[in-house]
């Protein structure tokens, strides 16, 4: 353990004040894919009864009209974050008829990108421009990509937590400017040990054959109909997934707000010449919002971001420039097709401990050196995670086994663990650790070898073992069907949503081009 991580977990612990590490607060934001009672991706429009995607607060789409997306708050107890995503779930199955949510990461009986629907938002400006940008998404990359869903984690501590560090540290920067300091550094550790997350986490090992769309890759046939990673982890977040060619000429620094905010102005500003190619129109309207790297900032895939809640018609980039990284979004968690709500108690525990850990620990400046090898343990452990011969890099280039550099991280994530059980009067944190040693002791214990040995008993065929899962949560949230007053709520929200997209569209005042002018402007 690195002696100064040591000497704050110390402190922390001997403050003996919960309010410190009980000041984390958390929020989840869960996709999932409409289907019909046949496994094929649904067609019908985003259900009234949800409201409007566009101002719903935590019913929402994703790319796809099909692809749903669930966003709870920012909770301080776990248990409360938890809980609101289970009755998202909950109103949302009683009212999408006899169609199911996908339960799985990787989307099945995909074959042509004309038959994914890009979601729709209304009419006014705010609404189009999130529609262009998904059909400009469509044309760089392909639609079937888009329909990869997951799960993102915001992670975020309070006040008195970083009063105490900073005083603690005896930094001489402006608390504001402290603290997104420190969120930075937890973003650079968490790039150089983000393999463990997806060794230990990573549920997406097989797909239907159809998703590779011609596309070369590395997989074998497991069944008809079914290729695999034999040792595969999260084919999400390898070259079929969340990987762009393009993107990779985005060298992203995040040594400091200042040069991430200035990387993405580059790749929004600068003409790339494949999509110069694509177009911004053609006859039929809008093919893309503009033909750079990036036509926003949402569009560069990264497996954690730097957040700040935006204001109405803000860019994220504006708003990280002017008032700082509020919170932390983690984007590499595939969906668990075994947790009905697609993450486990003990797997956002193990989370809380993990980034503790990142944003404690000392955290050098990173370069290209430490990038590339960031990033060549990720695609390995996406692609050979289990495989006991996988060796990966440590920081000074030597090589060992997955195994090693893992048990030495969760020493680490431990002892985070263990002031995070005495801060919250209990055991579940250091169990959750406990339980992802015996992942790392035994790959057969791993979410991704149990999805390869469900799918081999459902005849080698992905789509049958991901029909099962989702019939099975269909169930369970019919079954456990919301009270009255829960009912009640979920309706009003979706009514007042309506209501508040009416309103935007009637206030909508500036040509479209006019506002996206004004949004660049920024």
């Amino acid at each position: 353990m690195d002696t100064h991580f040591g000497r704050t977990l110390a402190a922390l612990v001997d403050v003996r004040d919960d309010a410190l590490l009980g000041s984390i607060r958390r929020g989840i934001e869960k996709e999932s894919l409409r289907i019909t009672p046949q496994g094929r991706l649904a067609q019908t429009a985003h259900p009234v009864a949800l409201g409007s995607a566009l101002t719903h607060p935590s019913i929402t789409t994703d790319y796809s009209e099909a692809l749903l997306e669930f966003i709870t708050g920012a909770h301080g107890e776990l248990a409360a974050t938890l809980d609101e995503l289970d009755r998202i779930h909950r109103y949302v199955h009683a009212e999408i008829g006899d169609e199911l949510l996908w339960g799985a990461s990787m989307p099945c009986v995909l074959e042509r990108d004309e038959d994914i629907p890009v979601a729709r938002y209304g009419s006014s400006n705010v609404a189009r421009m999130k529609t262009v940008y998904r059909i400009g998404l469509g044309w760089r990359y392909g639609r079937l990509m888009q329909t990869i869903a997951g799960v993102h984690y915001n992670f975020s501590l309070g006040d008195a937590f970083w009063e105490w560090l900073h005083a603690h540290e005896g930094s001489r920067l402006a608390p504001g400017d402290f603290v997104t300091e420190r969120y930075f550094g937890l973003i650079r550790n968490f790039h150089r040990n983000a393999w463990l997350l997806v060794y230990l986490f990573g549920a997406s090992p097989a797909l239907c054959s159809t998703f590779v769309g011609g596309r070369a890759h590395r997989l074998q046939p497991l069944g008809s109909g079914t290729l695999h990673a034999p040792y595969g982890t999260s084919l999400r977040m390898g070259d079929l997934g969340y990987q762009s060619t393009a993107q990779q000429r985005i060298a992203i620094s995040y040594n400091s707000l200042d040069e991430y905010v200035e990387a993405l102005r580059r790749a929004i500003s600068e003409p790339h010449p494949d999509y110069e190619r694509i177009g911004v129109r053609d006859a039929d309207g809008w093919r893309q919002l503009n033909t750079s790297l990036l036509q926003i900032e949402n569009e560069f895939y990264a497996p954690i971001r730097p957040k700040r809640v935006t204001r109405s018609g803000e860019s994220p980039r504006r708003a990280l420039a002017e008032r700082g990284v509020e919170y932390i979004e983690v984007r590499c968690l595939d969906l668990d097709p075994f947790e009905p709500i697609g993450i486990a108690p003990a797997t956002a525990r193990f989370l809380d401990a993990f980034l503790l850990c990142c944003l404690l620990q000392p955290s050098p400046p990173s370069d290209g050196t430490g990038r590339g090898i960031a990033r060549e343990n990720l695609l390995a452990v996406v692609e050979r995670g289990r495989d006991p011969a996988l060796r990966l890099r440590r920081s000074d280039g030597a090589e060992v086994p997955l195994r090693t550099l893992g048990e030495s991280l969760l020493a680490d994530i431990a002892a985070a663990g263990e002031a995070l059980d005495r801060a919250h009067h209990g055991q579940e944190y250091r169990a959750s650790i406990a339980a992802q040693g015996e992942r790392l002791r035994d790959p057969d214990a791993t979410p991704s070898a149990r999805v390869l040995a469900a799918v081999r008993e459902h005849g080698d065929s992905f789509f049958r073992f991901a029909m099962e899962r989702s019939r099975a949560h269909h169930a369970h949230f019919l079954g456990r069907p919301l009270d009255a007053a829960e009912q009640a709520g979920f309706a009003r929200l979706a009514r007042e949503s309506l209501a508040g997209q009416a309103a935007i569209e009637a206030a909508d005042a500036l040509p479209f081009e006019r506002y996206l002018a004004n949004y660049y402007a920024q």
